[in-house]
Parts: C-alpha cells; structure tokens; sequence
C-alpha cells in the first residue's frame, strides 16, 4: 500500500468529521439534501444486469442482527444488501445520505435528520420516525442485551418531530455519532420484524436494503434476492449467494472454474497465484483494519505488565510480515490505522528488543521462562504467525502451545476470558478512532464487545471518553495520542500488521470493491 494514499484518505476522513461537526454553534447543515449522488451510484460497466453472484468466503455467519455483530464476515452479508442505515459512507470514506436525505446540528448535542419519504421494509412496514425511534430504543435496551450497545450510550432520546424528521438528543456531544450510524450497527430494523421475531431476528434480517434475505444454511450459505420495490432502483444482480468454503485453495478454484465470482479474504500465500492467472484479477483493496496479538491481563502470570512488555519486545514485527505475510500490509504500532480518524504516526510501539524482554521476564520472576497457550481461529496465516511466534518467544524461555479453534469456537473462548495469549484482529466499522479505542480497551468493553484481553485502565477509559466529547478533530488525535501510548507501554494488545483486503475475481465481473471496514460492497457489480 502506498503511504500516501494512506494520508490521503486520512485527510478526507478527517474533513468529513469536521464538515460534520462545524454546525455545533452555527446550526449549518453538515450535509447538503440527497441527488443521484448520494444514492447507490449507477453502474459505468459494460456488463450485464441480473444473474446470480456466488461470493466464495472463509467463515459462516454467526449472527444477521445489527445488534449483536461481533465479526466482519456477519456485517458484510448485511450491511448495505439487506439493511441501510441513515447515512453511509463512499468509497471515498466521505459521508452520504442513505435513509437520511440530509442532517444538521441544531447545537452541540442536538442532531436532526430529514428521512426518505416512500421507503417500505422488505415486510412492508413503512420506514418513517418511528422506526428509527424503535431501532435505538432496542439496541440501548437492558433486557435485549447487545454487545453493541455501548456505541449508542451517548444518545439520551430519539424523538420524532413528525414523521419524516427525527432528532437525536445526545448525553453529551459524541463526535464519532455519524461514523456509529454509517456503520453495520446503525441500521434501521423494521418495527413489525421487531415485534414478530424479537431475539430471533438474526434468523429473519429484514431491512430497507436492495436485496432480501432468503435463507441461510448454517456452515454452508447464505442466499439474498433482490428487492423489487426498492426506493434506490432495481439492483443489478438477481442473487447473492455467501458460500462457506474453508479451504483457501478450494474457494480460489471456485472463481477459476467458473463456479463463484469472487473468493474473498484471499490467504496472501495465493496472491500469486491470482495474479498469474488468466481467468482472474487481483482485487486489493486499503484496510481500517489491524492484526494483533492480544495478552489477557486478568491471568497469572500476564497481569504482570513486566510479563506483556517481555512478550512485546521480542515480536519481531518485520519478519513476520516478510515471512508470513509476503510483505502485504505494513508493521503496526497501534491499533488505530493510518487511514483512520484519530492515527498519530507519534506512538511508539515497544520495539523488538530480546535483552529487554529477558531483563523484564527476569525482573517479573520468570528468569527461566514459562509456559502459555496461544489461541487463535483456522486461518492459515495466523496459524504460521503462531508458529513464528513460537520460535521468537522461546528464545526468552517462553514454551508457547497452540491451540486453534473453528472461528466460533475462538471468538467464544476468546469473549469467555479463556484464553492466555491470542491472535486476532479488529476491522474497524467507522474509520473512526472510537470504534477501536472503546471496543479494544475500554473496561465497559470486556468480553463479547471486542476487550478479549481484559483490559482496565481508569486514565485510559478517561481519555477514550473525552476523545468522544471532542469536536475538535486536532484534540481529538492528541486525546487518542495519549490513549494509545498508555495502551501499547502496558501491552494488553500487541498490534503487529496494518493489514489489506484481498480477493481473487473472476475477470469479466465489474464492480466488486471492498470497502475498508471489510465489507464487499456489490451496489455497482455486474457480470460478464
């Protein structure tokens, strides 16, 4: 990836945070009222409308409610194919209107959005006020239980000036609100599917999206069709088919006979490969997303931050990423992106030091070493970076174990606090620091929200708190400046790849892009 598209889009990230919060003392509109621009954009391909589009992918579904997301492989089948949110973010990561039409801050914790008129669900309920209303009351409410509700405590009331305009009311102001409501989470739910499914609309996902959901066979796929009475127009594609196909040299054979189009989270051992073929392009895509190695603080010995600065300093970063990455992605520092609002290229990791680890593994008592376990899911490369990691770490006398599990599995033990060390990863849905800092580190955050090391830090939940309140998009890089060196000096997480998403694409399909959150998007795609 080049570096300075990294900073081009950090640039545009952070003029699109700023546009919107400029009308908190002068009541300016933070958006202009929607044209065919801000609709899903009209294909400029050749190709033709319709078919069926097979997506090829490493990882089933775990869950299709907004509300209790905890993975990217979930929030992609979703997010912008069967619900919608009230805004979106393009390609150029700017925000757009989506059921939103336009929005202004009325003061600093006063927001009111004008809604799309003649939108339906795909039950036939009408989208107006009152579902929005409806969508937040559920995700902040106890006795739902989501893992996301964290992200909406910072709105006190939704209220429904009339039917197409709603305000929402904020505790406090909250500067990452227009990143939480363009992301998977902030969708728009149907009022009826919520009374006729309650915890079980996972099951039945039912939005304003272009395309409806039909089935989902768990561990094999999931089909979406598409909405005829769509309010943007016809989608272009007839069906969407999400395959689980584990074998990383199965689903890239798949695009290559013909029989998927797109094989995504492509292993970087077969970029090559794709390269080299005539029946294939290589879609490479710029990421939110960060690789790390995660340390739970709340077991012995690894609540001795001595003992997680030991394991910090002999990561060796750069052989990782040329050894098991085939240098795609670049090494991390933290775990907020360069592309991200809120990066500082001022935090310092703990840098591969193998004296400096030994003298901490000494000074915490472990002078001749100890022994862990290592969990992490069935993905190819982070089986060899534990296998690395074995080797690195036994040279300070750690004896690392590992143990993998089918994602699921992982992700379960991994929110339970099962785990003594972990590989994982976090693909941020916002482009927005917050996302990262409150779900990764937070102490609300422990467990199922994403704090899998179980991490607590007053100052630090503080400073993430005020990095929310912030408008000021230059006070808020310092607030989280502060945030992150605290972070990566007490090694509860240990960023180790800025990373990219990959895809193998059968050539002829236009229009497949994904997004820097993880998602394919699919608005524009046609097939030969």
């Amino acid at each position: 990836m080049k570096r300075t598209r990294f900073f081009q889009t950090l640039i545009a990230l952070t003029v699109a945070v700023s546009a919107a919060l400029t009308g908190c003392s002068s009541g300016q509109e933070a958006s202009q009222t929607a044209n065919g621009s801000a609709q899903p954009a009209a294909n400029p391909q050749s190709g033709k409308t319709g078919g069926t589009l097979v997506i090829a992918r490493l990882s089933d579904a775990n869950n299709l409610d907004p509300h209790f997301l905890t993975q990217i492989n979930s929030a992609a089948i979703i997010h912008h194919k069967v619900y919608e949110g009230l805004v979106r973010m393009d390609k150029e990561s700017k925000y757009v209107p989506a059921l939103a039409t336009e929005w202004k801050q009325l003061d600093d914790v006063t927001w009111e959005f004008k809604l799309r008129q003649g939108v339906t669900f795909h039950d036939g309920a009408p989208f107006n006020a009152e579902a929005v209303k409806r969508t937040i009351a559920r995700v902040q409410d106890p006795s739902v239980g989501s893992n996301r509700a964290n992200l909406f405590e910072a709105i006190k009331e939704v209220k429904a000036v009339d039917d197409q305009t709603v305000q929402f009311i904020l505790h406090y102001p909250y500067a990452p609100l227009l990143s939480v409501l363009a992301g998977a989470e902030g969708a728009i739910l149907s009022p009826k599917a919520i009374d006729q499914y309650g915890k079980d609309l996972s099951k039945h996902p039912t939005g304003t999206g272009p395309y409806k959901f039909e089935s989902w066979t768990p561990g094999q796929e999931v089909v979406l069709v598409k909405n005829e009475n769509y309010w943007g127009g016809q989608p272009k594609l007839d069906k969407v088919v999400f395959k689980t196909v584990p074998e990383d040299t199965t689903r890239i054979a798949m695009v290559e006979t013909g029989e998927a189009q797109v094989a995504e989270q492509l292993p970087v051992t077969e970029v090559d490969r794709v390269q080299n073929s005539s029946s294939m392009t290589l879609g490479r895509f710029e990421s939110f997303s960060s690789d790390h190695i995660g340390i739970n603080t709340k077991k012995k010995p690894f609540d001795d931050v001595r003992v997680r600065q030991a394991i910090a300093y002999a990561v060796d970063k750069e052989s990782i990423i040329k050894g098991v990455y085939n240098d795609v992605g670049t090494p991390a520092h933290s775990s907020i992106t360069p592309t991200m609002v809120g990066y500082s290229p001022n935090v310092k990791g703990l840098d591969y030091n193998l004296e400096k680890a030994k003298q901490l593994l000494a000074e915490a008592g472990y002078a001749n070493g100890l022994k862990a376990t290592i969990y992490l899911n069935d993905n190819k490369a982070r089986i060899s970076v534990a296998e690395v990691l074995q080797q690195q770490l036994k040279q300070i006398g750690i004896d690392l174990q590992v143990k993998v599990l089918e994602f699921g599995a992982y992700i379960d033990a991994a929110s339970k606090g099962e785990t003594d060390l972990f590989i994982s990863g976090w693909g941020n849905a916002t482009g927005d620091a917050d996302y990262n800092q409150y779900n990764l580190f937070h102490a609300k955050s422990q467990g199922a929200p994403g704090n899998h090391s179980f991490y607590s830090n007053p100052e630090v939940d503080k400073l993430i708190e005020d990095g929310r309140k912030e408008k000021d998009p230059a006070k808020r890089t310092q607030i989280y400046e502060q945030a992150q060196q605290i972070e990566m000096n007490e090694a509860a997480l240990i960023p180790y790849r800025f990373s990219e998403n990959l895809a193998a694409i059968e050539k002829g399909v236009e229009g497949v892009w994904i997004s820097p959150a993880g998602h394919i998007e699919i608005d524009e795609v046609t097939l030969p």
